[in-house]
């Protein structure tokens, strides 16, 4: 077998890996999406679906993870090549727990429909909106091999621990002032912060993908916008989702 054919052979392997770790990201990126919808529209029947599409994500980074060692196993890869096999392998793990945030998100739906609308639940729309800029705008950088746009990305996730921070503070003042809020408030307070912890997975991956380029890890400390006290991300109620009425 000649050179050039192992090197274009290798160079196909590495574009499929590209291709399954884009495949995921979209279907993580558009999980975050109706996840938060279906908390504002109070739709059941997109929750379900969002939940189910999580299994899609599970496999993909099942198959992700056998073809890297496939990879590491026949190809042994060194120096660049080297990276760009863990620096894959390390995003689809961050994309996976994406999708699993996502999930217990669109999970709390059933319950908060059976409870009085929030005022303050437009604040999870932004969120999410925000957070899925930055995998969106994270995957690009991916793709392109762009550091430069990777920081941009590493730096907006400020703006979601602000965000977090505000809303913590309003649900916090709603459930002061009337408890029969506190339920529903307690509820879009682990989804925002479903939202926070898929912001800082979009971070990680950003600086992946620095790593990637630059074969350095950034050294700086990451800027963060959370003052409010820590809030543990606790599992979202567990059982199947009812079917929308």
């Amino acid at each position: 077998m000649s050179n050039d054919h192992i090197v274009k052979s290798y160079d196909e392997e590495l574009g499929r890996l590209n291709d399954l770790l884009a495949r995921m990201g979209g279907i993580a990126e558009k999980q975050l999406a109706d996840a938060v919808q279906a908390v504002f529209k109070r739709d059941v029947e997109l929750a379900a679906n969002t939940v189910a599409s999580d299994q899609q994500i599970d496999a993909l980074e099942h198959q992700i993870d056998a073809f890297v060692v496939q990879l590491l196993a026949l190809r042994q890869p060194i120096a660049d090549d080297l990276r760009e096999v863990i620096a894959a392998l390390k995003i689809a793990s961050h994309l996976e727990r994406v999708g699993d945030y996502a999930a217990n998100i669109a999970k709390r739906v059933p319950a908060l429909c059976q409870l009085p609308v929030v005022k303050s639940v437009h604040v999870i729309p932004r969120m999410g909106g925000l957070a899925q800029s930055m995998i969106s705008s994270v995957l690009d950088a991916y793709a392109d091999r762009d550091a430069h746009k990777a920081i941009e990305v590493r730096n907006a996730d400020e703006q979601v621990d602000e965000m977090y921070t505000s809303v913590f503070r309003e649900l916090l003042t709603y459930m002061m002032e009337d408890p029969r809020d506190i339920t529903a408030c307690t509820h879009l307070l682990f989804a925002a912060k479903n939202i926070e912890r898929i912001g800082d997975h979009a971070t990680n991956i950003a600086e992946y993908v620095y790593f990637l380029v630059h074969g350095t890890a950034l050294t700086d400390e990451r800027p963060k916008g959370d003052t409010s006290p820590s809030l543990v991300s606790s599992p979202a109620p567990s059982g199947p989702i009812p079917d929308a009425p």
